[in-house]
């Protein structure tokens, strides 16, 4: 890990309820890698993760913030959800897909009882997903308040 911030995210993160909820997202979505982030101004930190494609983070691992969607979440504070980018008009172009290699994309934005923004709850894959339906919208949002429950939990520890 790259300092005490990053080993204090992933501490957070360390938690049995969040692998839990990766697992149902996963599951339900069929998204091959689905994490917990920490993101700020400056960085994206996994906090937890579920890998099943391989794309090679560990908790406490880092990704350029400005080379993640999450970051625009930051910015916007709004879920990005995308079942296929090479349909999107608005994502085919953009290089952070291109980048990672992803063809599917969702990302909600984890808010904390305080109201702050603690990062996101993502999940991508390489193949398209049906992800935009009003059920998996749903799921994915109640997956993404459990998840700042837990951290605003921890936080008032």
């Amino acid at each position: 890990m790259k300092d005490d911030f990053a080993a204090g995210v992933a501490a957070e993160g360390d938690d049995e309820e969040i692998r839990s909820i990766l697992l149902e997202v996963g599951n339900a979505t069929h998204m091959g890698f689905v994490a917990v982030a920490r993101v700020t101004e400056d960085r994206w930190i996994a906090a937890q993760v579920l890998d099943r494609i391989e794309f090679g983070l560990d908790p406490g691992e880092e990704l350029d913030v400005k080379k993640t969607i999450c970051d625009d979440i930051r910015e916007c504070g709004q879920a990005i959800i995308i079942d296929r980018i090479a349909e999107d008009p608005e994502w085919r172009m953009h290089p952070v897909p291109m980048l990672y290699g992803f063809e599917s994309y969702a990302s909600l934005p984890v808010l904390l009882e305080d109201g702050s923004f603690y990062g996101t709850l993502c999940a991508i894959d390489p193949e398209p997903r049906a992800l935009s339906g009003l059920e998996t919208v749903a799921l994915l949002r109640r997956c993404a308040e459990r998840v700042a429950a837990i951290m605003s939990r921890k936080r008032s520890i």
